[in-house]
């Protein structure tokens, strides 16, 4: 059970000296019970007390680390929802490879997941890991398709197979690259538990309700394998979304540490686009590895761009550098366009500017992130740091002219800007749908 404040108290030094960031011991206490404090910002706990209060001091959600090469990490948040503070860790998607196939496809099908990556407003997204299952339930096939996919790609692996021999051998092929070992359940606890031990590799415990998993995840823990990912097997989606939001529910509110882990779905639905809404699903509401058979670019793309959205820091903009940019190859006639550095307003203008086949240079001013109307509100988009902006680029050295284009939500300040920069303003679209066709025709007139 978690410890409340009043008994935290107990165990700390009473010196009220404030080295830890807060007024008081008292203070520091009830920081650390509502888990927003560590308890190593205290320089003077004794060793017996911070053996008492590891349990509070500890993450409820524990950290779980998978693979060596591009390792993969799950767990450690601390809030139920975004707005709360952040979700730290995105879900990690794992796209199944099955041992059953020629060895040829196995190799293909490793390398196109492997290639599945994405630029998305400045940002890589890609999958995470590769799920290798035994279908065939051949221990040699099941460890020459490890070995085949590790060949062709260095994504971490979860290895998914209900017999212990199985698994054993493929550990034999891939245990020092700590894979994700997949199907414990009940009846294999004892023989999983010791593979995991003996590997270092974090291990799932899969059973049919939360009480179950609570169960096996003890177990685990007793017989020395801490690193657990909770499998709740194939169900109904609302019932795993019931179950997931639950045992996040207890971990984080009531600190029960049985369920303090995180969950790994296995997508069910036969119909591809029923699969992405299901991954979808648990990518928003508290996967921490979701398994799916998808691997069409576009599935894997929304599902991708979908976390990148859930799990972007709702505190923090996300936005380019401020500085001059060329869209193709400009000459000294070719238009200077003004935007604000907001990654998504900068690269849905620099894409339709690229869309018109028109050479031109496009200059992000530093807005701290926020999009044309709202950094205009905020004062952060003006005549001043547009002015600003132009003077550092340089842009007065490359093109033969004094004519540059704004959005048309600022055209308010065109006049002021006119006399700040001594430039010719030109007021552009509103909308970035609109620029191709006003660098086509109104810029070229």
């Amino acid at each position: 059970m978690a410890l409340t404040g009043l008994e935290i108290f107990k165990h700390l030094p009473k010196t009220n000296c404030g080295e830890c960031g807060f007024p008081t011991c008292l203070a520091f206490a009830m920081q650390l019970a509502a888990k927003k404090a560590a308890l190593d910002k205290c320089p003077y706990v004794s060793d017996e007390a911070k053996s008492a209060l590891d349990a509070a001091a500890a993450p409820p959600i524990r950290l779980i680390t998978v693979g060596v090469k591009k390792p993969f990490q799950t767990g450690n948040e601390t809030v139920m929802f975004r707005h709360e503070e952040t979700f730290h860790r995105p879900t990690g998607i794992a796209v199944t490879v099955s041992d059953a196939a020629p060895e040829d496809e196995i190799a293909a099908r490793a390398g196109r997941i492997a290639g599945l990556s994405f630029e998305r407003v400045g940002m890589q997204i890609g999958v995470n890991l590769t799920a290798v299952r035994n279908d065939s339930g051949d221990p040699a096939k099941f460890a020459a398709a490890v070995k085949k996919v590790m060949e062709v790609s260095q994504l971490p692996i979860v290895l998914t197979a209900g017999d212990p021999a199985a698994m054993e051998r493929a550990l034999e092929v891939c245990k020092e690259d700590k894979p994700l070992i997949h199907g414990a359940t009940a009846a294999t606890l004892d023989a999983m538990c010791a593979l995991a031990k003996a590997s270092s590799c974090p291990l799932t415990v899969s059973g049919g309700s939360l009480d179950d998993l609570a169960a096996l995840a003890r177990d685990a823990a007793a017989k020395g394998v801490q690193d657990v990912v909770l499998d709740p097997g194939p169900r109904g989606m609302n019932e795993l979304l019931r179950d997931v939001t639950q045992s996040r529910r207890l971990a984080l509110k009531k600190n029960y540490r049985p369920l303090g882990y995180p969950f790994i779905i296995t997508a069910a639905e036969s119909d591809p686009v029923m699969e992405m809404v299901e991954v979808g699903v648990f990518i928003a509401k508290y996967g921490g590895i979701v398994v799916t058979n998808a691997i069409e670019k576009w599935q894997m793309l929304p599902l991708l761009t979908l976390r990148q959205n859930v799990f972007t820091d709702p505190r923090k903009p996300i936005m380019v550098e401020p500085k001059l940019n060329k869209v193709g190859e400009p000459g000294r006639d070719a238009p200077v366009l003004v935007t604000t550095n907001f990654s998504l307003t900068y690269f849905v203008v620099e894409g339709e500017v690229e869309a018109s086949k028109v050479p031109s240079y496009l200059i992000s001013v530093d807005t701290e992130g926020l999009s044309v109307l709202t950094a205009w509100a905020a004062e952060k988009f003006t005549p001043e740091s547009i002015k600003k902006a132009l003077e550092s680029s340089g842009v007065s050295d490359l093109v033969d002219h004094k004519k540059f284009v704004i959005p048309g939500y600022v055209a308010v300040m065109s006049g002021e800007l006119e006399e700040e920069t001594g430039r010719e303003v030109l007021v552009g679209p509103r909308e970035a749908s609109g620029i191709s066709t006003y660098l086509k025709t109104v810029w070229k007139a």
